[in-house]
């Protein structure tokens, strides 16, 4: 897959994106996150939106968004509760007091949104579409044509410089499929993803990210015609030449290709052992 890179992004700017949105990344990168969150500055006929604000423990985040919104924030909107994207949600809402947008139902016990959002629902002026599979309260937003160009804020769901990972039980690998496929059927120009730089043409990667799963899924199933195995020997002969830090979220994937198999009638599972279903 043609992923993108970019320069490592200057800490604590406002880094235009398009017109009406900038972006401040914050300091947490790492092998699932790239360079860092990206917490999205939205102009909106509401006032500003502020998306996605960020991990847990990084107040010079949290005074950059102040610095660049003066404080003014009319919304604070939350793609899905993953730790590098809602952490910050209660240091910044304590110092604006702006309302909380989310999912309907929160994946978290820890955050209840202020403004319960289902698929199909408007917020600030975007068409929210529940895209799980990365994470079961999974949002991605739509903006009306910019400049001539549909914009899509896709979160996690699909970034540019990376696939994601599907853990279960809050990823699913079967709605992950089903999310992708509700994007084809979209005519988004440009994604602006949780992680990484924009992304342009973006039905050619959701295609390939597709194709690859099907053919992940295919190398398991080869697999599993050999005997039963658990997850992590059949993560090793998949992905023998990973990263050694991106391992474990190898396995998480297995794991979510075998439930999904399972659920079709494709695999049974004995114990920690996974087969072919005969």
């Amino acid at each position: 897959m043609a992923f993108l890179t970019e320069p490592e992004p200057e800490r604590g700017a406002n880094l235009p994106v398009l017109p009406g949105i900038s972006r401040i990344v914050a300091n947490n990168p790492g092998p699932m996150t790239y360079f860092g969150t990206n917490t999205y500055l939205i102009d909106t006929p509401q006032g500003v939106v502020v998306l996605d604000p960020g991990p847990e423990g990084h107040p010079e985040h949290i005074e950059a968004i102040l610095r660049h919104t003066g404080g003014q924030i009319a919304l604070i909107l939350v793609s899905h509760t993953h730790h590098d994207h809602v952490g910050a949600v209660p240091a910044l809402q304590e110092a604006t007091g702006a309302p909380t947008a989310g999912f309907r139902t929160s994946a978290i016990p820890t955050f209840d949104p202020d403004v319960k959002i289902d698929h199909g629902g408007m917020v600030a002026g975007m068409l929210a579409l529940h895209t799980p599979g990365h994470a079961s309260d999974h949002l991605c937003f739509a903006l009306p044509a910019t400049n001539g160009e549909k914009v899509l804020f896709s979160a996690d769901h699909v970034m540019s410089w990376s696939t994601s990972i599907v853990s279960p039980p809050g990823g699913d690998m079967r709605d992950y499929f089903a999310s992708l496929n509700l994007l084809l059927e979209r005519d988004d120009d440009v994604f602006l993803p949780g992680h990484g730089p924009p992304l342009y043409d973006p039905r050619n990667l959701v295609r390939a990210m597709l194709t690859h799963r099907m053919i992940r899924e295919q190398a398991i199933a080869k697999k599993l015609g050999d005997g039963a195995f658990d997850t992590y020997t059949i993560m090793d002969a998949l992905y023998s030449q990973l990263n050694p830090r991106l391992r474990k979220a190898a396995e998480r994937n297995v794991l979510a290709h075998l439930l999904k198999m399972e659920a079709e009638g494709k695999a049974i599972r004995d114990g920690e052992l996974w087969r072919a279903k005969a």
